[in-house]
């Protein structure tokens, strides 16, 4: 029985986090690709966000940032990279990006995408 279990676990794992994966993926495409490439070096209206996580705040050559993200403190990681999308201007008074996600389970789902990109 209890091999059984853990097969079942397993079965069920993956196709979860493909379909969390997913999630994260459509939310970037409709809340931040407007502004946001995944490509490195590409910067639209906003940075590239390919491989923010673990990336000093306004650190992407050639971006435009605001004085406050430049002088911001601040290395993006999963906690910083929520308090940020849920109130951006809270987070680093005078940023540029005015865009909110008050949904907790989106943030997670696009943070968590970021962390694979």
């Amino acid at each position: 029985m209890a091999v059984l279990s853990v097969a079942f676990l397993f079965a069920f794992k993956v196709p979860v986090q493909a379909q969390q994966q997913e999630k994260g993926e459509t939310l970037f495409s409709q809340r931040c690709s407007a502004c946001h490439s995944l490509k490195p070096g590409q910067t639209k209206m906003g940075p590239s966000l390919a491989g923010i996580v673990g990336r000093k705040a306004g650190s992407v050559a050639r971006a435009r940032y605001s004085k406050a993200l430049q002088n911001a403190d601040l290395v993006w990681n999963n906690a910083s990279l929520d308090q940020f999308l849920t109130n951006p201007g809270k987070k680093v008074p005078g940023t540029r990006m005015t865009v909110r996600l008050p949904d907790a389970g989106q943030r997670r789902a696009i943070i968590e995408f970021l962390n694979r990109q």
